[in-house]
């Protein structure tokens, strides 16, 4: 235990450095998608983020998404605590058997029109957790998906990117 203790206390942080203040790529993104917002729906996006499971990467960058670097909020994307309140369902990790009646549940109480966007690498196929008996599958084996966001876990501005997908898809459908 003292040996831990020591290497704790004599190696350096793990940690990644700060990004620069301002990023021009991340606000380019933000002002595109609030304007698709503004254009197509007229109001904000609201999301509830669903965990069907994951191991809490995918969260942690969703998470990201609200610090104030990035900060949603200015850029007209809210998230919600219930369903019935959401546009989009924004699912993680892979659809495990307990949660499997919970999503679809969440899917049901989301009014029309909805989106569902499975985010990470988990929430496509199953991803490293593939195959367990834990395990049901992607997002998809349980709703229907209208984007997925690779990575493991995908980055705040992967999940931004795949939001603008999500919005410019929808509007060539409508």
């Amino acid at each position: 235990m003292r040996k831990f203790l020591l290497q704790g206390l004599m190696s350096r942080p793990l940690t990644e450095p700060a990004p620069l203040p301002g990023d021009p790529a991340v606000e380019e993104l933000g002002r595109a998608l609030q304007a698709r917002l503004r254009g197509r729906l007229g109001r904000s996006l609201t999301i509830r983020a669903v965990d069907a499971g994951s191991c809490n990467g995918c969260e942690l960058e969703i998470h990201a998404l609200a610090n104030p670097f990035y900060d949603l909020e200015r850029f007209g994307l809210h998230f919600a605590a219930s369903p019935r309140h959401a546009d989009v369902l924004l699912v993680t990790g892979p659809v495990t058997r307990n949660m499997a009646e919970a999503l679809r549940r969440t899917y049901t109480a989301t009014p029309d029109p909805k989106w569902v966007v499975a985010a990470g690498d988990c929430a496509r196929d199953g991803g490293c957790f593939a195959g367990s008996p834990a395990i049901l599958g992607g997002v998809a084996a349980v709703v229907p998906v209208d984007l997925h966001v690779p990575g493991c876990p995908p980055s705040p501005t992967a999940l931004l990117q795949g939001l603008l997908a999500l919005l410019d898809r929808a509007a060539t459908r409508a």
